[in-house]
């Protein structure tokens, strides 16, 4: 880890956090606890170094690999979202992500969870993003390289799927691997034209909430090494 870049000093100061936060809490992330997380989380050190004085603006940046790290306010309203109705200090017991990217959504998701379960179909990504959560110190996620279609099945069910990356329709693996009463956040559709959803599994019936526009890079299968 670069020293200078860790030390919180230029770009990373409270007062350019301090400004990050207003502008999500103005945008209606109203969750305390994932405000602080956002605070907490050093998104500097997730981005290129050549765009690290731009890692404090709520805005997407690229990753390379045709990838994006996404901006904060998506982070913290997915992060919302699937807490949304849950007691504070309760953690969710299993969650899986599919869209591992850079490990910035990793990252802030961890505190609020037991074991976070996370995929990603290009190597160097998940290398890199493993590499940050040793820095970090987070030891409560697991990785791999594997088509996010597929989920992750020897793990299932899960009581929460949040998901980094657009398909036209909502994977039928997915909805199999999550438990009952759990919730998929996905965004759906084509580029130009996606909708964050929120489905909620009862039993064999899932019930789906659209919660806003978005744009998020296309869902892929298989897996680049």
């Amino acid at each position: 880890m670069n020293s200078h870049l860790a030390a919180g000093i230029g770009m990373t100061s409270a007062r350019t956090r301090d400004r990050l936060i207003e502008r999500l809490r103005a945008e209606g992330i109203v969750n305390p606890a994932v405000l602080e997380r956002i605070r907490e989380v050093p998104r500097h050190l997730f981005v290129d170094e050549a765009l690290a004085s731009r890692a404090y603006e709520d805005t997407a940046l690229p990753l390379g690999h045709g990838q994006t790290i996404s901006q904060p306010f998506i982070v913290a309203l997915m992060t919302q979202a699937l807490l949304e109705g849950i007691p504070p200090n309760t953690k969710i017991p299993k969650v899986l992500e599919i869209g591992t990217g850079c490990g910035y959504q990793t990252a802030v998701l961890a505190p609020f969870v037991r074991h976070l379960y996370s995929v990603e179909r290009i190597q160097p990504l998940l290398k890199r993003a493993q590499q940050q959560m040793r820095a970090l110190k987070i030891r409560n996620v697991s990785m791999r390289l594997a088509d996010g279609w597929n989920g992750w099945a020897s793990q299932a069910p899960f009581d929460a799927i949040l998901v980094t990356a657009a398909p036209e329709t909502v994977p039928a693996k997915l909805l199999e691997q999550l438990a009952d009463g759990g919730r998929l956040l996905i965004p759906v559709g084509r580029s130009g034209r996606q909708s964050l959803l929120r489905v909620v599994r009862h039993g064999d019936e899932f019930k789906t909430e659209e919660l806003l526009p978005v744009s998020f890079v296309p869902l892929l299968g298989g897996t680049e090494t």
